[in-house]
């Protein structure tokens, strides 16, 4: 299946027990291979403010197209714990090690 970045930005992600997680944000692109390293998860915040954003590899969601959302077998709990970052302090380009924090979080 193909479909556009854009039409994937903004949809919700649930747990397998359908408890809402967040929304994604954005995707991270690798240039270099032309993979995507990660999604971004916003999570936590009411109305947008206060939300800390997560970097969860496209291999720990699968995605729901029949309910327009994505799936991660994470709990609200485990997930507060994920490597994230603030939306006015994303991590370098070349942030070899929290790229490998991240895959290990979610055994990928």
């Amino acid at each position: 299946m193909i479909l556009s970045a854009t039409s994937l930005r903004k949809n919700p992600v649930r747990n397998t027990e359908g408890k809402d997680l967040g929304n994604i944000e954005d995707f991270m692109l690798n240039t270099d291979n032309g993979e995507v390293e990660y999604a971004v998860l916003s999570f936590g915040g009411w109305l947008g403010v206060g939300d800390k954003l997560f970097a969860v590899p496209l291999e720990a969601m699968q995605l729901d197209t029949e309910n327009e959302c994505f799936i991660l077998n994470e709990s609200k709990e485990r997930l507060k714990d994920a490597p994230g970052f603030d939306k006015d302090s994303w991590p370098g380009t070349r942030a070899t090690d929290f790229h490998t924090q991240v895959d290990r979080y979610y055994g990928v």
